[in-house]
This record gives C-alpha cells, structure tokens and sequence, in this order.
C-alpha cells in the first residue's frame, strides 16, 4: 500500500472542514450542561434524568464509533462524514423541540449516533490525508484543541442564547457548523483514500454497541439508590458483552477491533491515559456548571464565560505539547498533563458559596492546560502504532477516549452529584423537626435534583427560605463528593502513565517495531 503523501491538495481548505466536522459534535457534547437547570426547571426532572440528558450525546457517539469507525474504512469514510453532519442538522430540531425529558434523552443519543458516524473520520482523514512526520503531528495537534475547546465554545455560545432563549436554543447551535462543514467536505476532502477492503464484522459492531452502552447506563444509575439494581443489573450485563466481544474479536476473520493491535503497549496506555483526561475535563463542566448557577447563583452567561480560561488554556499549550511530544515523548508530555488536571480537580475541592469569579475560572485553566498537554500525545501514539489500514480503528479509540471518558466520568460524577445531593437532603430532613409532618412524596421530591426541591420550595412558600438553603447545602456536599472521586480517577490515570508508557526511546523502538511488523503484513 502506499504511503501518505505529505499532505492533500488544499490543505488548509481540508484541515477547516475535518475540524468543522469534529467542532461540530464537541459542540452537542457541551451544549446540554449549561442549559441543565433550565431543563429541570422546564420538565421539572431528577437528578438521573438530566444526568442522561448532559450523558446522552456522548452515550450515542461511544456506543456507535467503534462499529461506525469500520463501517468508514470500508464503505467511504468521506461518505459517512457528509452523512453525519447532514443528520445532525435534522436531529437537532427534534431535541430542541422536545415535548418531554424522555423524548429529549432519545434526541441527544441519536444526535451522539450521528456525531459517530462524523467524529471518528475526521482523525481517520487526517491519518489518511498526511503522512507521518511534523505536518500530520501538527494537523493532530490541532484536531485535539479544536476538538476540546469547542466544549468550551459551546458551553459560552449556550450561555449567550440562553439569556434570551428558552432552554431548547443551545442545541441548534451546531446546525450553521453543520451546514458549513458539510458543504467544505463535499467540495475539498477527497474520496476513499487508503481505506481498507476488509469485510465489516457486523455482528461484532452490533456487540460493540450494547457493551458500551451497558457500561455507560451502568455506571450512570449503579450509584444513585433508585436506580441501584437497574445499575448492577446492566454492569453485570456488560461484563458478559465484554467477553462476547473479545472471543467475537479473537474468532472473527475480519475483525472490527483488532486485539492484537490494541494490545500493543503504545496503543492501550496512551488510551487508557487519555480517556482519563478528557472524561475528566467533561466531568469537571458538568458537575461545576451546575454548582455554578444553582450555588453560585451565576446566569448561564457568567457560568458559561467562567469556563472559557479552559479554551484558552487548551489553545495556548497546543502546539507547546506537540513540539514535546517530539522532543521528550509522549510519556512525559501526558505526565506533565495530568499534573494540571490533578491540580485543577484539587481546586474544585475547595468550592463553596463564597467563592469568587476569578478562583473558579482559574481551576478550570488549570484544567485546561492540563487536558491540552495529554491529548496531542494520547491521539498521536495510538494512530501511530494503527496500520493505515486499519486507522478507522485508531480514530474510533481515539474518540473513545473522548466520548467514552467523557460519557463515563460525567455518568459516575453525576451519580456521585446525586447521590450525594439525595443523601445529604435525606439527612437534614431527618434531623429537622418538621420530619414527622413530611410526606414520602415530598421527601422523593426534596432528593430528586435542586431543581425539583426548589419546585417544592414554591409549593410551601412558609419553608422555602429553610428548603432553598438545604438544597443548596446538599448540592455542595455532592458536588465535593464528586470532585474527590474525580481526583482519585486522575491519580489512577496518572500511575497508568507513568508505569506502562515508555520513555522516549523505547517508544521509538516500539513504534518502529510496529510499522515493521505491518509492513510485512501489507
């Protein structure tokens, strides 16, 4: 097969419409946290209901980009861009105009499954489109910024809407993105470039998709004590999916996820490393948009703009990490990452109602940098330890890495918000001398989410002081509760790093090692 050119015919013309399409489904990855008390407020909906309305974009786009990411090596990947980018636009009205908070959840999921058919090829074009060397390093460099801070541009844009739109306006702000990124790639990105010819194991894409979705619903309700048996339940069911992809997957003759490449040490630790970090940065926006408007008392314009340091942060050390990642190696460009995101997390920890504007914003830059040094090193690595044949799969991973870390650590930290919140609640309620006079209709309400409590809070206006005041206790209480465990989940991160990933050298040596190995495969 050969090899990449150095890069496509207009290349800043391609570059622009590759991130238009991956700005396009980080924005709807983000637009749903800013608007989250005002989607409770509106449908009046618990805690769990808007943890799958901030979780459902990304539930759709991980439970779809592995099958997805095939289905583009081997049919177009060009094809299933234009494809995605042309649903979002539709898909964008439903969720907009939802009548209902289940209707909603439905709409983000499918507005994920079409950023999954988009996402995952815009890595695997560049890949594709630029060959190895400081062009395509750059190109990732600026895909992963791109791709992060506009998380960050969607939560300002939101914020800005919201101020004078109803709650449903934050998620048509991806449909002029959309518009425009699918006119870009149907005029200048070019067709079937280096894809491969191998059959798609459908079977294994049907699995892949109930696994992910499994672990995700899992881990989203197995901590909250409504939803606690439904949680094991679907845990228990993925574990069992996990072993059925596996044994599909070491069986199959064309297989949708190659094991023998995943299992290559610059392949799975730079991806592990990864999904930690971003899954962290995501987590952070969720938990802290809401404690930031319901505590903090911000408007979405404040809550949004508080995190725009991030962006910034992210943009700023962009091209500084892709030049480390040549210089010193990704082992230690992601270390000095996660340094940050640690940092940023401890910060959080100290929240209360008297913070001020400036210290918040500073957590999240703090944050920022640190996602913006590991992620350049965490798409590079796996996409170049991938054969080009097979990069759908690297891209796919890489996307994971986001949309899977993004949706699993939003999931667990918004379960640990709510059960924290349900049982913080719980306990005042108990130790007040009103409890006896409290219904369990009234008490399922107080612990469902702060905007349902502040729902009863109008019901009894003689206690709505004392109920405003313990929601706002509980939803700090929670809120810390899901800080420390995201801290925990970056120090893990950080161990896998520093244990499985190689210095320079030897990574080198191995990814030199890999191509051989490929190279003699082709």
């Amino acid at each position: 097969m050969p090899a990449a050119p150095a890069a496509p015919a207009r290349p800043k013309l391609v570059l622009t419409a590759l991130i238009l399409g991956a700005l396009v489904c980080n924005i709807n990855l983000a637009a749903a946290n800013i608007a989250l008390p005002d989607i409770g407020d509106a449908f009046g909906a618990g805690q769990t209901a808007l943890n799958l309305v901030a979780v459902g974009c990304s539930l759709g786009l991980a439970m779809s980009v592995l099958y997805l990411g095939a289905v583009a090596d081997r049919y177009g990947r060009k094809q299933l861009l234009v494809l995605g980018l042309g649903l979002t636009v539709i898909i964008s009205f439903f969720a907009a105009f939802a009548a209902s908070i289940e209707m909603l959840v439905v709409a983000r999921i499918f507005t994920g499954i079409a950023a999954g058919m988009a996402y995952p090829v815009t890595l695997s074009l560049i890949t594709a489109l630029w060959g190895p060397g400081k062009q395509r390093t750059l190109a990732i460099a600026l895909w992963s910024a791109v791709s992060a801070t506009s998380t960050v541009i969607g939560s300002v844009l939101a914020g800005i809407l919201l101020l004078w739109f109803w709650w449903g306006a934050a998620f048509l702000l991806a449909v002029p993105f959309a518009i425009a990124g699918f006119i870009l790639v149907w005029l200048y990105v070019p067709s079937h470039v280096a894809e491969s010819n191998d059959r798609v194991d459908h079977l294994g894409g049907v699995i892949s998709v109930f696994m992910i979705g499994s672990i995700v619903l899992g881990l989203s309700t197995v901590f909250v004590p409504t939803t606690r048996t439904f949680g094991v339940i679907l845990l228990i069911s993925a574990v069992v999916l996990i072993a059925l992809f596996a044994w599909r997957q070491l069986t199959a003759k064309s297989p949708l996820y190659d094991l023998k490449v995943a299992r290559r040490r610059m392949f799975w630790a730079p991806a592990t490393g990864g999904l930690v970090v971003f899954g962290s940065l995501m987590g952070a926006m969720f938990v802290g948009q809401q404690f930031q408007q319901n505590i903090l008392g911000y408007s979405t314009l404040e809550a949004s703009l508080s995190i725009v340091p991030a962006g910034i942060g992210l943009l700023l050390v962009a091209p500084h990490s892709a030049k480390l990642v040549l210089t010193r190696g990704s082992r230690f460009t992601m270390m000095l990452g996660y340094v940050f995101v640690l940092v940023g997390f401890i910060m959080a920890l100290f929240w209360n109602e008297t913070t001020p504007f400036w210290y918040v914003s500073l957590g999240y830059m703090v944050i920022g940098i640190g996602a913006g040094f590991a992620m350049t090193p965490a798409s590079r690595a796996i996409t170049e330890s991938t054969p080009v044949r097979r990069v759908g799969m690297a891209s796919a991973t890489a996307d994971l890495q986001r949309d899977l870390g993004g949706s699993v650590m939003q999931g667990v930290l918004g379960a640990i918000l709510a059960a924290g919140f349900a049982h913080a609640f719980g306990k005042l309620i108990s130790e007040s001398s009103e409890a006896s006079s409290i219904s369990d209709q009234v008490t399922a309400a107080l612990q469902a989410s702060y905007a349902s409590a502040l729902h009863v809070a109008d019901q009894y206006p003689q206690y709505k002081d004392q109920i405003i005041q313990a929601a706002q206790q509980s939803l700090e209480t929670g809120a810390i509760a899901a800080y420390a465990v995201g801290a925990v989940a970056i120090a893990i991160g950080a161990a896998v790093v520093w244990i499985f990933l190689p210095k320079k050298s030897k990574e080198l040596e191995l990814v030199a090692s890999y191509e051989k190995v490929d190279a003699d495969k082709a």
